[in-house]
């Protein structure tokens, strides 16, 4: 009952900032139990029938204090650049959000120098906190570009292959020939957790967990809906993260929060940067629709890895400067990472490796991807090409944050018609129609 009253009842989360790394490594591990030990409550599948995620032999197990990383100076710009830039990105937010209703942050940057940074609103609507640089926000779908580089990076660490097939880490899986590259890249043809749930009439008391997302796959694959072969077309769907983010929980031992705090979060000084669990801290603001109203929490809450990283505009620019500067990972595996691998359909729009793009016939290309989640919006918008960023989180729903890539004119030649938002992120607020039915607030893009 403990998960369910903290359906409603948050608890305020304040980030580490200063302390021993030892004391980090330890809080992590507290907080992973806590983690483990109310997913295990939560679920209405027998216990005996979870998935086991014992860390496969040679992988790794042991807590170990992150190792600390620091970027390069930003590249300096010309005065006269940077103002022309800055004053390029503030006309667009007069014209787009500041007048829209935007509740968020929007930041610009080019060569890692930001260039445009604006702040609106409160992180709870009709209260005093004043959302700033510090206020972390639901980013929804972006949170697969943390997901898919975590699985890169065990890629890159020799500890799987990307044509592994799924099934090799968790032998119950029957879904054959569906490979880790299939997942990163939508093309696995697995249904989407987030319809196959709710047809299969899951208790919406609960918290479902990833496990339970794999059990339920598992036990009722003759029951579900939209089961194609893989590596035959794109087909957007969550299952495909919520189950990396198992892979990731297999191979290194470790769930998946302690693994990405260690590995990303606390080596770059993300220090505003986590993720969203229910049952053991509260996001750092609510989530409004449109009008304003709050969005209560849902029982797909607690699936992680496609969704439930909190971050700020400020820590999402140290992750893209970690991707561009070479201090993870390799030029070959960011190159994986940005390769279209859905070519079946002609145009300029396709998607990578945990990263949407447009790919333009000069050869430039647009890196970037769209969340969507209750009443949180974003956008990350990369022009690597370029050395510069956009991006816009908000928690009250505003379509018009999808229309960053606007920008993108500011810093290059990115011509070429920019092709339909991608699907439902321009849909009607707070109703998206699935399957000849209305769904409430229950998809993220």
């Amino acid at each position: 009952m403990s998960g369910i009253k903290s359906f409603f009842n948050r608890v305020k989360f304040t980030p580490i900032t200063s302390g021993s790394l030892t004391y980090i490594a330890c809080l992590s591990a507290i907080i992973v139990t806590i983690t483990g030990l109310s997913a295990c409550g939560s679920s209405s599948v027998d216990s005996q029938e979870q998935p086991q995620l014992k860390a496969v032999p040679g992988t790794l197990s042991a807590i170990s204090a992150p190792v600390l990383l620091d970027l390069p100076a930003p590249t300096p710009i010309a005065p006269a650049l940077q103002q022309r830039l800055h004053d390029g990105c503030e006309a667009w937010y007069n014209m787009r959000l500041r007048n829209s209703g935007f509740n968020g942050g929007m930041l610009v940057a080019k060569n890692g120098n930001i260039i445009f940074e604006q702040y609106k609103g409160m992180a709870h609507i009709g209260g005093k906190d004043v959302i700033t640089e510090n206020t972390p926000f639901q980013i929804a779908s972006v949170s697969k570009t943390f997901t898919a580089m975590a699985v890169l990076k065990l890629y890159q660490d020799s500890l799987i292959k990307l044509d592994d097939q799924f099934s090799k880490y968790f032998p119950q899986f029957n879904y054959p020939n569906v490979t880790i590259k299939d997942m990163l890249s939508h093309r696995s043809g697995l249904p989407n957790y987030l319809y196959f749930l709710e047809d299969i009439h899951w208790d919406e008391t609960k918290f479902a967990t990833n496990e339970d997302v794999l059990s339920l796959m598992i036990s009722h694959k003759n029951e579900l809906k939209d089961v194609t072969n893989p590596n035959t077309h794109f087909e957007y769907c969550n299952t495909n993260y919520a189950l990396l983010a198992l892979l990731v929980e297999k191979v290194t031992g470790k769930r998946f929060p302690q693994y990405m705090q260690e590995t990303f979060f606390t080596p770059l000084h993300m220090t505003n940067t986590f993720i969203f669990n229910p049952d053991s801290m509260a996001t750092a603001n609510r989530s409004y629709d449109y009008r304003g109203r709050i969005e209560k929490d849902t029982y797909l809450d607690k699936v992680y890895g496609d969704k439930d990283v909190y971050t700020t505009p400020r820590d999402l620019l140290t992750w893209d400067r970690a991707l561009t500067t070479g201090i993870i990972f390799k030029p070959e595996t960011i190159t994986l990472a940005y390769t279209p691998y859905s070519n079946e359909r002609r145009g300029i729009r396709n998607y990578g490796l945990g990263w949407r793009m447009f790919v333009f016939p000069s050869g430039k290309k647009i890196i970037y991807h769209n969340g969507w989640w209750h009443g949180s919006n974003a956008s990350f918008i990369r022009m690597v090409q370029d050395s510069a960023t956009i991006i816009i989180l908000g928690n009250k729903y505003n379509r018009n944050i999808y229309h960053a890539k606007e920008l993108a004119g500011l810093f290059g030649n990115y011509g070429g018609k920019r092709e339909e938002e991608e699907e439902n992120e321009a849909a009607e607020p707070g109703r998206i129609v699935v399957r000849r039915r209305v769904i409430h607030r229950r998809r993220h893009k």
